[in-house]
């Protein structure tokens, strides 16, 4: 009986410098893939992601060198291994790299995609002094009706990443972020911290990005899907390009239901398999879905276990 796997893909955050590197120099397939993308977007990805600078963290760059290094690490596990995927999966940004390991997205137009997505991010963001807050130990519905009472009184926050039970994260502006900073701990937050980043992900501020994300997404989105893909805004599955149109520009300002994703997939799946650096969803997933085996392949040495458990 052959294997139900889920692929899953990480989102901002689990950038790193070196991340790629181990692909890179151990396959000729990682080297063309990581030139050709640079020259799809003129970025150096050696530099960025190989020495010590400040742009990986910068959000236009940081999404095309997450989905590239996640596309690298795919591709070269398909070789390896050309087991079929049940479903595709991603956090947030990696719902992008889902949508490419599906088919519907090439990986070089993704490439493309998300470091113009990234722009238009920080475009809107940079006059408005946006951001995000870490919030640790409380329950969804208490994180909503907060946010809910202080937009209520005009102030803009909303709840943006549904990680795992008792760890949300709200994006809005920062001022408001940091008024919010003591109800949430009067609340029972054992920790509400303001994340070092320079744009709200997720939220209503986005909105302006979303027409001419919708443009790209018209023009590069393939109708073919070899599998579903979950949706960060949904949970549910979805393979058609209208769909996917759909639910990625909505992505932009609603927040990502992560662990309601995980924990409504996890008891049809075998596996599930990241691909790209830190292993943060598996991470994640350990505490989410604790009996779904989560494997990475994040270098050479973590692809060659993972094709070793899967053989």
């Amino acid at each position: 009986m052959s294997k139900k796997i889920a692929m899953i893909f990480p989102g901002q955050g689990s950038q790193g410098i070196g991340m790629g590197k181990s692909f890179y120099e151990g396959r000729a397939k990682a080297r063309e893939m990581f030139d050709a993308a640079g020259e799809r977007i003129g970025v150096d990805f050696k530099a960025l992601l190989f020495e010590e600078n400040d742009t990986i963290n910068e959000t236009a760059y940081t999404q095309p060198a997450i989905l590239l290094v996640s596309m690298v690490a795919y591709e070269l596990f398909k070789e390896e291994c050309p087991v079929a995927a049940t479903l595709f999966l991603g956090h947030s940004l990696g719902e992008f790299s889902a949508v490419c390991a599906a088919g519907a997205l090439d990986y070089l137009d993704a490439v493309e995609l998300v470091h113009h997505r990234g722009m238009l991010m920080q475009q809107v963001c940079e006059t408005i002094d946006a951001g995000m807050m870490a919030l640790v130990g409380l329950d969804d519905a208490t994180v909503e009706q907060l946010s809910q009472e202080a937009r209520d009184a005009g102030k803009k926050i909303w709840p943006a990443n549904y990680n795992q039970d008792g760890q949300l994260v709200v994006a809005g502006l920062k001022t408001d972020l940091k008024a919010m900073e003591t109800t949430f701990k009067d609340a029972g937050a054992k920790r509400a911290i303001v994340l070092n980043m320079s744009v709200a992900s997720h939220c209503a501020l986005l909105q302006p990005a979303q027409e001419p994300l919708r443009t790209e997404l018209e023009r590069m989105l393939k109708e073919r899907f070899y599998a579903p893909v979950i949706s960060n805004v949904s949970a549910q599955p979805y393979e058609s390009k209208e769909e996917a149109l759909h639910l990625l520009v909505e992505q932009l300002v609603q927040p990502v239901r992560y662990k309601q994703s995980i924990g409504a997939v996890a008891p049809q799946l075998d596996y599930a398999i990241e691909f790209g650096n830190a292993a943060v969803l598996k991470g994640l997933n350990r505490r989410i879905a604790k009996t779904l085996p989560t494997l990475n392949v994040s270098d050479m040495d973590s692809l060659q276990h993972v094709v070793e458990t899967l053989s």
